[in-house]
This record gives C-alpha cells, sequence and structure tokens, in this order.
C-alpha cells in the first residue's frame, strides 16, 4: 500500500469546512425597485442622466483613518447615499437577495445563519476609486462585506481584494438588465477598486453578520496541511526520481459530491471539495505538481447469479439475477481540467489500483447503471453495470510523461510524432526553442520503450504502418541512436513484419558499421523463428545498402540458414524406387497443391523468401551460399520444386549477381532439368471413360465410386443415400481429388448424389505443360 495515497487522504480528511476569502459570481434575475430622495424611481439599466441626478443629491464618500472619518478625493473619491434615503423594493428582490446570500455563504464557507443590513448606496462616476483599506465594523457582529452591483454602462473599476499572500480581481459590470453582479470579502481583506474608465456603475453595499451568538467568523485557514500536503507531494516527487520507487505514477483523489461534465471545474467544486481543492492546487504550486479534476468512468462485466427471493404469500417467484464475480473492469479518467479552467489535450488515462487515496475510496461505491442478461442454452448469466465519478488528480511535473505513457502506444506515438514535427519545424526555423523539445521527445522514448507491450508478436493482416514501424521512424527522425539500438536489440528481436524493414533500415542508417552488423544478426537470430521472410529480406536488404563490408555480416547469414524450416520427418534419400512419387508429381497435383512445411505461426514458405535468402547470403560468402543450397536439396518436401523453386527462379534469372552462384546454378540446372523431364513426358487426353479410382477408403459405397471411375464405358453413377452417407463420398472424392462432378439431387427421397465423370486431371497436365514450356523458355533461355 502506498504511503503517499494513505497519507494523503488523512491530511485531506481534516479539511471539511468550505470556502475563502471571497465569493462573487452573477444571478439572473430583474433589478430591484429603487426609489432615492430627490431623484425618484431609477431605471435599470443605469441612464447617464440619472447618474448625473444621483450624484447631485449625493455627498462625497469618507473613509475612516484610526479613529478618523476623512474626506480626500485622492484617497477615495466616489459618492454615496444614506440608505434612510433610499427604498428597495419590488417582488423579486428579496428572493434574489436571499439567492446571493445562500451562494455567499458557501463561498466564503460560513454555513446558513448570516444576514445582510443595508449600508449605503455608491454611485461610481469616471475617474471613481478607492485605494487599498479595510473596512471597519459598521455593526455589532459584522464580519464581512457584500457589494451587489447593479445593472449599468460601464468598464474598469474591478474590485481587487488581497488575503495574505493571494490576491483576486473581480469585474463587477453588470450591463444585462437580468444581471446583477455581486462580491463579498472577510472584513479584515486589504482591498480597493480600481478606477471606472467610462461610464457610471450603482452598487449596493451591505454589512453581513451572524445570526444568532457564536465566535467571529474569519476565513478558512489551511496554511499547516497546505504545508503538510506539499511536504508530501515533495517528497513524492523527489523518490520518483530513484531507479527503486514503487510508488504510484498519479494520485487520484475522489470527490465528495456529484458533477456532471460540465459542472466539473475548480470554480463550481462544492462543500469540502473546494476547501479540498484549494488547499491541492496551493500545495501542489509548491511542491511542483500538476493539478487536475477529471471524471472517473468505471465499467464492469461478468457473470451474474440467481438468489432466493423468498417468495411472497406462498406463492413461487422468479428468482432474482444479482452481480457474481467480476470477469473484466476497465477504469479510466477523462474530461480534464486545470485550475485556470483550461483543458488540456490529455487522452484518458487508466488508473491503477495503488493510485487511489485512499486506497479503499472505490470500495462502497454503488454503480450508475446496472444491466443482466438471462441464461442462454450456451451461455450462462451475465452483468454489466457502469460507475462515475469525479476526482483530483495529480503527478509530479516532471512525470508528465511517464503518467501520458499509461495511455498506451495508441496515444502516446502520435504525441511523439507531433513533438517531432514541432522540433523540426522550429529546428528548421532556426527557433532556440527545439533543444527542450528534443528532450521531451527523448524522455518520452524512453518511457515507451520501458513499458512496451509483451505480448507476444504475430502477423499482421492490414496494411497501415505497425507500431513498430511508427515508432522507428519517429526515432530516426529525432535522430535517438541510443534508443534506436534499445527498440532494435529488445523489441524488433522477438518479431516484426516484413513491411517494417523500410522503417528497420532507416533506424539501422543512424548506427555505426559495426553496430548495424551486429543488431542485424541479432535481429535475425531472435525473430527468424517468427518472421522468417522479414528477416531474410532485412539482409537483403541491409547487404545491398548499409554493407560495412559483406564479410561482416556472415553470423547474421548463418542465423538466417539455421532458422530455415524442414520437414518434421528427417530428410529422406533419394532412391530409384520413387516412381510411384515421380508419377504422382507428373500429374501435377503434388507438388503444386501440397501445402509446404510451416513455422510457429502458421506460416508457409514462399517463393520470395528463397529470392531474399540467396539475394542476402550469396554476396557474403560462397559457402554460406551452398549451406543455403545443401538445405533446400535436403528438404525437398518443403522446398517444392513447382511451388517454391522455379517460381522463385523466375525473379532470380533476372539478377545475374546472385544467379551467378555455383550453389544458386545447381539449383536452377535441378529446376530446368525438372521441367524438361516433365516436359518430355507424353500428354494425351483420355481416350474412354476410365479414370483413376484413387479413394483410400474401403466402405462399401467408396468400393463402388473406385470400381465406376476405372469402368471404361460408364460416365455417371448415382448414390440414392441418406445425407451423412452422401456427404461422406462427396467428401472422399473431393480429398482424392477425382475426375468427378457431383451434385444432390434433391427428388424423392432419399436423395441422390449424382456423379459424372470429367477430364480434369488431364485438364491439369494441359494447363501444367503450358507453364512449364514457358518456365523453360525463361530459366533456360
Amino acid at each position: 500500500m502506498s504511503s503517499i495515497t494513505t497519507e494523503l487522504a488523512a491530511v485531506l480528511r481534516t479539511v471539511r469546512r468550505p470556502g475563502d476569502f471571497f465569493a462573487s459570481g452573477t444571478v439572473d434575475s430583474p433589478p430591484p425597485r429603487l426609489d432615492v430622495d430627490g431623484v425618484g424611481t431609477i431605471a435599470f439599466p443605469l441612464l447617464p442622466i440619472q447618474a448625473e441626478q444621483l450624484i447631485a443629491v449625493a455627498e462625497r464618500a469618507p473613509y475612516g483613518r484610526g479613529e478618523e472619518t476623512l474626506v480626500d478625493t485622492t484617497v477615495r473619491r466616489t459618492w454615496q447615499i444614506a440608505p434612510d434615503r433610499v427604498r428597495l423594493g419590488g417582488k423579486h428582490w428579496a428572493g434574489t437577495l436571499e439567492a446571493i446570500l445562500a451562494r455567499v455563504a458557501d463561498g466564503l464557507g460560513t454555513g446558513d445563519g448570516i444576514a445582510a443590513e443595508f449600508y449605503k448606496l455608491l454611485v461610481y462616476d469616471q475617474g471613481s476609486f478607492f485605494v487599498s483599506h479595510r473596512d471597519t465594523e459598521k455593526v455589532p457582529g459584522m464580519f464581512a462585506t457584500l457589494v451587489v452591483a447593479l445593472p449599468s454602462e460601464s468598464t474598469g473599476g474591478e474590485l481587487v481584494v488581497r488575503h495574505k499572500d493571494r490576491e483576486v480581481r473581480l469585474d463587477l459590470r453588470c450591463e444585462d438588465l437580468s444581471e446583477a453582479a455581486f462580491a463579498a470579502f472577510y472584513a479584515d481583506c486589504v482591498h480597493e477598486v480600481l478606477p471606472i474608465t467610462t461610464g457610471s456603475r450603482l452598487v449596493l453595499v451591505y454589512s453581513l453578520v451572524r445570526r444568532g451568538k457564536g465566535p467571529k467568523l474569519e476565513p478558512p485557514s489551511y496554511e499547516s496541511e497546505q504545508a503538510h500536503v506539499a511536504a508530501l507531494l515533495r517528497a513524492w516527487g523527489a523518490g520518483k526520481r530513484s531507479q527503486d520507487d514503487h510508488t504510484p505514477e498519479k494520485v487520484i483523489y475522489p470527490l465528495d459530491h456529484a458533477y456532471t461534465p460540465a459542472e466539473l471545474a475548480f470554480d463550481t467544486l462544492k462543500g469540502a471539495d473546494a476547501a479540498v481543492a484549494r488547499v491541492l492546487v496551493a500545495a501542489a504550486s509548491q511542491a511542483g505538481c500538476d493539478l487536475y479534476t477529471a471524471l472517473v468512468s468505471i465499467e464492469e462485466s461478468g457473470t451474474a447469479e440467481y438468489v432466493d427471493n423468498g417468495g411472497y404469500r406462498g406463492r413461487w417467484r422468479e428468482p432474482d439475477l444479482a452481480a457474481g464475480e467480476v470477469d473484466n473492469r476497465y477504469a479510466t479518467l477523462s474530461e480534464w481540467r486545470r485550475p485556470d479552467g483550461s483543458r488540456p489535450t490529455l487522452a484518458a488515462l487508466p488508473i491503477e489500483d495503488e493510485e487511489l487515496s485512499p486506497p479503499d475510496a472505490f470500495d462502497d461505491m454503488e454503480p450508475d447503471d446496472e444491466d443482466f442478461t438471462e441464461a442462454t442454452g450456451n451461455e450462462g448469466a451475465t452483468f454489466e453495470r457502469t460507475y462515475s465519478r469525479a476526482a483530483l488528480v495529480m503527478w509530479p511535473s516532471e512525470r508528465t510523461f511517464a503518467v501520458l505513457n499509461q495511455a498506451g502506444l495508441a496515444v502516446t506515438l502520435p504525441y511523439l510524432a507531433d513533438l517531432a514535427d514541432l522540433a523540426e519545424r522550429w529546428a528548421t526555423d532556426g527557433a532556440d526553442r527545439q533543444a527542450p523539445l528534443w528532450d521531451q521527445a527523448h524522455e518520452l522514448a524512453g518511457h515507451m520503450l520501458s513499458t512496451w507491450p509483451s505480448r507476444h508478436w504475430y502477423p499482421r493482416q492490414n496494411k497501415a504502418p505497425s507500431e513498430i514501424a511508427q515508432m522507428l521512424a519517429v526515432l530516426t527522425r529525432l535522430h535517438d541512436g541510443a534508443h534506436v539500438e534499445a527498440f532494435l536489440s529488445g523489441i524488433v528481436v522477438h518479431g516484426f513484419d516484413k513491411s517494417d524493414n523500410d522503417a528497420v533500415l532507416g533506424a539501422l542508417g543512424l548506427l555505426s558499421p559495426d553496430r548495424i552488423a551486429a543488431l542485424t544478426e541479432r535481429i535475425i537470430a531472435g525473430a527468424a523463428r517468427l518472421s522468417l521472410d522479414a528477416c531474410a529480406a532485412l539482409l537483403a536488404r541491409v547487404v545491398a545498402i548499409l554493407s560495412p563490408g559483406r564479410s561482416a555480416y556472415s553470423g547474421a547469414a548463418a542465423a538466417l540458414i539455421d532458422a530455415l524450416p524442414g520437414g518434421d520427418l528427417p530428410p529422406k534419400a533419394e532412391s530409384d524406387d520413387d516412381e510411384e512419387e515421380e508419377e504422382e508429381e507428373e500429374d501435377g497435383w503434388l507438388e503444386n497443391d501440397w501445402r509446404p512445411d510451416s513455422w510457429p505461426g502458421g506460416r508457409t514458405v514462399q517463393p520470395q523468401l528463397i529470392v531474399d535468402l540467396f539475394a542476402g547470403v550469396v554476396p557474403v560468402g560462397d559457402a554460406l551460399a551452398a549451406r543455403a543450397a545443401d538445405h533446400i536439396l535436403n528438404w525437398r518436401s518443403t522446398y517444392s520444386l513447382d511451388a517454391i523453386l522455379v517460381p522463385a527462379f523466375r525473379k532470380l534469372i533476372d539478377m545475374p549477381e546472385i544467379n551467378g552462384s555455383a550453389a544458386v546454378q545447381q539449383l536452377h540446372a535441378i529446376c530446368v532439368e525438372h521441367l524438361r523431364t516433365r516436359i518430355a513426358k507424353p500428354l494425351e487426353a483420355p481416350k474412354d471413360w476410365s479414370r483413376d479410382g484413387t479413394i483410400g477408403c474401403k466402405c462399401r459405397n467408396c468400393a463402388e465410386v473406385n470400381r465406376f471411375l476405372v469402368h471404361p464405358m460408364e460416365r455417371t453413377w448415382i448414390l440414392r443415400a441418406a445425407e451423412p452417407d452422401r456427404r461422406h463420398v462427396e467428401d472422399a472424392i473431393r480429398h482424392a481429388r477425382c475426375d468427378l462432378d457431383v451434385k444432390t439431387e434433391r427428388r424423392g427421397r432419399p436423395y441422390s448424389l449424382i456423379c459424372t465423370k470429367n477430364q480434369a486431371a488431364y485438364d491439369r497436365r494441359v494447363k501444367q505443360r503450358r507453364e512449364d514450356l514457358a518456365d523453360l523458355e525463361r530459366l533456360a533461355g
């Protein structure tokens, strides 16, 4: 259990009183009915002529200095009208003032039980201001001041409030007729009104007092808790620099209240959530941590269980379903907000159990939605449920890329590419900012390599660039030779696609010649078992493009030859007794349609493998080329003449630098002789309807098919039988590749299987003869 999550939760639990030294906002409500002696009813928004009339009946507002009350327009320039000359009314105003007080009580953290006593009406015209000062106690029990700005047209005049080392600037403009702005602050706060630059403003000033007895209200203060939290966060950040650190990458502190994604922001947090957030904002800033609000989303699914509900009044009831064991769980963070209200471009990040503060924060959480699926004949009952919760999320700023790396390659690969784009653009422009970007990109690449998925490599089906190719391409653009070497020796050696070779070659180009040769050998030795085609193509291209000296690749070439697949049985010695097999090959089906032996992953030998094999091995040395040729000759069942070698030599014949090798010429000669031998054999169409009876099954129906096949006069045979018998005979015919067309006639009972002789074997030989002639002309021409 991580100490940062438990200790942080213990401190933050003591921060229960919400509130701050100020509260501000706007309310949507009709303005009050305002009557002023000597002026009459005031229209809103405030008209310039009425502003002049109000000033005419007002007096200069004084200020207090010690026990004196002074008027000095260099300190305070504004106008006031005493409360006994002002009457506030209107059917909505009482409710509006109560709504303002409720928000003020929440913002100041006072709770219920406060009242507002009207103090005076202030008129600010152009140039009006009030320098920094503190309010004196106007009435017994006063603890704060509330100002309400009524609709008027003005600019400037911001209210600046300071408390200890904090300062806020509040804009009280409200030109809309249905809007009033308010601000409240504790009486001991220093505040000032900046000059009005245009227009006039009308402000109601209230003294806030506490109803009933109790200690004097003061702004919430959590200096000691803030210092404790800052110390915890600093120690956490320092520990993350250690190699032995096992603390979580981020800390997630769930909030008490529920928030929609639109509501979730620092300035809309409620109650104790707001108090905790204020402590964390200050502490995180001091400790060098990033802090966000985020939405926790959890999806769970698993098996459901039937539970007895007991029935009622003796009647039986269907049992209920209850959630059982959770099989799948996905927890993510999204909807990010910074303390300043901005939205960072952060992707959804996963949640690790050890990141919760406190660790048991989600143990008793109720799901927002839960659905059950009844059991069927094949599957048991299941459930799906979702949870949603708001949280504060933090991590050391210098670990941002480690946190981002938790989102996986789908997020980090595009992000890393964007960093490379920006760094290259700034480098081209000659800007000085590219160096930090290079550092950030290298840092992120290191995190990505350290957590690169260790899942078993398998061949890809789509044509989009693989994650391996994308990563190598970006590392190459970043000229990050160290990470290139680590990635090739740690990731690529476990398997890669042939389509990745462009990226592999580009990355190898960053390294020295001796490292290129060493890494090529290591890649082939490690990956050839699963990526033989890719390894052969890589060796061929490396030898041709990046060669530091072709003999340097002897180890890589030997590793490739060692990985060449063979059969499951030892090589079969050639003899003169293989006449039957030769006859089968003459028929043109054994080699053309037989599937060569495969290696792990279900991959089969392809002709291009032979081309790339010799393109990579021949330049390295004649001995290695002879060794590769010997292997192929020893495993003729794997390296079929018709399926593998002849198609390979269609390409090799155009590569004289490779085809000139003695080992390749040996295989070339064998292919040419094979074609000549088969072409020399007579090719004659059947003279009657006798065909080879090649079905191996000895059942009565299959034996009858064999008898029918060899009969020279019979062309059609009908089997009237049940469906299993018909299917068995049809499968046997298809497997033995008999010269028969079959169809089912669905008349009467049982149905009939109609078998009609064709000359498919002869047609195959004719096709094979045309191909052999073309191949012989190309290979021997």
